[in-house]
């Protein structure tokens, strides 16, 4: 038997050895962070072209497609990118009335896949806000209904709220399922280079 004046001390070892085990076992939350906000880049198409270039055995090609609409969302904290950049499919054109119409009916069926897009999904390197950027966007490429992953190397420049932005890359069409243009007296080239031009207004958000 303990004596009367070490009882409540006793009691109070007990409950000790029952209560820390269950403080122990509770989620422990770290110190909030600062949020870091997520950029937003939204493309004009007004103010933005579309251009390509195919070469072939008697000449170069030249035309363009119009720019329906583009919005990019960006995580600068961990390179995840989403949002998608949507060409009209049906607007391309080079100059030539017969050569475009057999380009969109034989090619890219433009009819039957109307749209073009481009939906990224990571970013590498640092967007300087303001400043000059030299990044590579990977994402997903939709062209004549089939999806293809391609990484897409750009510049771009952010100032205030507003950004421009340029990439060239290339295009392996034929590679991809689309039909070779080509004839036996004209070859043309199995890639179709494509040069943007892009500019719009961008937007910090807060992150949750």
């Amino acid at each position: 038997m303990f004596p009367a004046r070490l009882k409540p001390v006793f009691y109070l070892g007990v409950a000790l050895l029952v209560v820390l085990p269950v403080l122990i076992a509770l989620p422990q939350h770290a110190a909030p962070k600062t949020a870091v906000g997520s950029q937003v880049f939204t493309i004009d198409p007004v103010q933005s072209s579309v251009h390509w270039t195919l070469g072939s055995s008697l000449h170069t090609v030249h035309g363009s497609f119009a720019l329906k609409s583009g919005r990019l969302q960006v995580d600068p904290a961990t390179g995840k990118a989403s949002g998608e950049i949507i060409v009209d499919a049906t607007s391309g054109e080079s100059g030539n009335d017969g050569r475009d119409k057999k380009m969109h009916k034989e090619v890219l069926e433009s009819g039957k896949f109307g749209e073009i897009v481009f939906r990224p999904d990571s970013i590498t390197g640092k967007i300087e806000t303001p400043g000059d950027a030299t990044i590579q966007i990977h994402g997903t490429f939709v062209l004549h209904g089939s999806e293809h992953e391609l990484a897409v190397p750009a510049q771009a420049n952010l100032s205030g709220d507003h950004w421009t932005g340029s990439a060239k890359f290339g295009i392996p069409f034929i590679e991809w399922g689309l039909k070779n243009p080509g004839t036996w007296l004209l070859k043309v080239e199995h890639s179709v280079n494509v040069e943007l031009e892009l500019k719009g207004t961008v937007q910090t958000q807060s992150a949750p």
